[in-house]
C-alpha cells in the first residue's frame, strides 16, 4: 500500500464512500427486485412531470446510450412509459406507470428508512451530506488546476 500523504486524497475518499453506499443503496432495493440505475431513473421521473432522456441521463448517472436501452427494458416491464413532448414533438418524455409508482414508493420508504439508520449514527454525518453539494458546486465552479512539475 502506498505511504499516506500529508493530506487526504478526496477523490480516494469520495469513491470509496460512494461505491460502499452504491453497494448498500443496491442491496436495499434488491429486497424489491430493483436495481440501483432503475432506482435512479424512477426518481428521477417520480413528481409526474414527463422528463426527457438528456434529464434522466444527468439524474441516473449513465451515458446515454445505456440509458436508452434500460428505459426500454423498464418500458417492457410497464415501470415507465413514453409520450411525446406536447411542446416540442421530436422529443420524448417518460413517465411512470402506475406499476413503476408503487415500486418507486416501496423502494423509496426502503431507502428512506436506511438512509435515516445510517445519517442517525452518532458524528457529523448529518454535517457531510449537507457540505457535498457544496463541494461538488465548487468543483463546477473551479478551474482544473495547471499540471504540477516538468512538462514534456
Amino acid at each position: 500500500m502506498p505511504s499516506q500523504p500529508s493530506s487526504p486524497d478526496l477523490a480516494h475518499l469520495l469513491s470509496h464512500a460512494e461505491r460502499r453506499l452504491v453497494h448498500r443503496l443496491a442491496a436495499t432495493l434488491a429486497e424489491e427486485d430493483c436495481t440501483v440505475e432503475e432506482w435512479r431513473v424512477l426518481s428521477a421521473v417520480a413528481d409526474g412531470g414527463g422528463h426527457a432522456m438528456s434529464e434522466i441521463a444527468d439524474h441516473a448517472l449513465m451515458p446515454p446510450p445505456s440509458l436508452t436501452k434500460l428505459v426500454d427494458r423498464m418500458v417492457a416491464g410497464n415501470l415507465v412509459y413514453r409520450r411525446p413532448d406536447p411542446h416540442d414533438r421530436r422529443r420524448v418524455l417518460v413517465y411512470l406507470s402506475s406499476r413503476g409508482r408503487i415500486l418507486h414508493q416501496r423502494a423509496a420508504h426502503r431507502v428512506h428508512a436506511d438512509q435515516v439508520r445510517l445519517l442517525d449514527r452518532p458524528g457529523e454525518l448529518h454535517e457531510l451530506a449537507r457540505l457535498l453539494p457544496l463541494l461538488t458546486a465548487a468543483v463546477d465552479d473551479l478551474p482544473a488546476a495547471a499540471p504540477v512539475g516538468p512538462q514534456h
